[in-house]
């Protein structure tokens, strides 16, 4: 486990001391966004309308919540019920663009720094609606519809923001979205439903879906085509290299396949160099196999070298598990928009 995540997340003292001392940053932030929160919902601050219909997708939390396949499951569904979509993102990284139009081909993809401009491209591109990845915060660019994801791999049941926890607005903002959708990957159902209990609580008037995004294929990195059942990682020593917002859930995840995992972390975005991919080759050495996410194979596949093991990366499914009405009531309005 990364230090940032043992401060937030660990029981020991001095996880405690730690968090005690950033508690005085917290109290700023939180107030920061209790203020820019209130200037837009008074109108003071203007949301600027687009050309198209805005659906944003986005998480209260720092990362791992699995945004980026449920935003693009979105927007498959809608492509699928006749509307055509885009993606719109900020773009952290050629990473996420790479990652939305591996997983749906064909797809619009507009990263843009101005929300509202990656908008009015995709109108100009030939859009009819807009999904946001990563945009419930971004409120600049007016929605009609926000989706906002709760990660139940990452829940604690404190609320602590940053810089003193994950938490990017406190839980009573969900209260502004259309739709909650919790998700989890190696979580089990019951924290599932934990989660969904506490968003009842502060958000009684949201309605809610649950989604499970489950490992289950195994795709080679280097080698095109080449595909195996996620479940011949069974019995197996994997190093699992992942630079994402949660890699402890995609750690967890193998291991609910049965893997026997070493995890090598980096820091979510990180742009691998010569020099990690070359450690991480040394640091294979008596593991059966180096798996990854899509998002570092998009990046890694790069700079493999020949010389090394094969590289594969788990494709994730997508189940409903709960909600699917809810789901599909806010949808139906955006899947024939023109």
């Amino acid at each position: 486990m990364r230090v940032v995540e043992r401060i937030w997340e660990g029981d020991g003292g001095a996880e405690s001391v730690a968090r005690a001392l950033l508690l005085p940053f917290e109290t700023l932030y939180r107030g920061v966004v209790a203020v820019r929160g209130n200037l837009y919902d008074r109108g003071i601050l203007a949301s600027v309308r687009s050309p198209i219909p805005v659906i944003s997708v986005g998480n209260l939390t720092v990362g791992g919540t699995g945004k980026t396949p449920i935003a693009n499951w979105i927007a498959s569904r809608l492509r699928d019920g006749g509307a055509t979509p885009a993606i719109v993102l900020r773009g952290y990284g050629d990473d996420e663009v790479v990652v939305h139009r591996e997983l749906t081909p064909g797809l619009l993809v507009i990263a843009s720094k101005d929300r509202a401009e990656g908008i009015r491209r995709a109108a100009a591109e030939g859009a009819t609606v807009a999904v946001l990845d990563d945009a419930f915060q971004h409120r600049s660019a007016a929605r009609d519809a926000d989706i906002a994801i709760v990660s139940a791999d990452g829940w604690t049941g404190k609320t602590r923001l940053l810089p003193a926890g994950p938490w990017r607005e406190p839980i009573e903002s969900i209260g502004r979205a259309s739709l909650a959708i919790i998700s989890r990957k190696a979580a089990t159902e019951e924290v599932a439903a934990e989660v969904g209990h506490r968003i009842e609580q502060v958000a009684p008037h949201v309605p809610q879906a649950v989604v499970r995004l489950r490992a289950s294929t195994l795709i080679s990195a280097t080698d095109s085509g080449q595909r195996r059942d996620a479940s011949v990682l069974s019995g197996r020593r994997i190093l699992a290299v992942s630079a994402i917002g949660n890699p402890e859930a995609f750690a967890k995840q193998l291991r609910l396949l049965g893997a026997e995992v070493n995890p090598r972390a980096f820091p979510d975005h990180h742009a691998f160099s010569s020099e990690d991919v070359a450690r991480i080759i040394d640091d294979s050495s008596g593991s059966d196999m180096v798996v990854c996410t899509l998002k570092d194979a998009v990046k890694l596949r790069l700079l493999w070298r020949a010389s090394g093991p094969a590289l594969w990366y788990v494709s994730q499914s997508l189940d409903v598990e709960n909600g699917s009405a809810a789901i599909d009531e806010l949808l139906v309005r955006f899947k024939t928009a023109n």
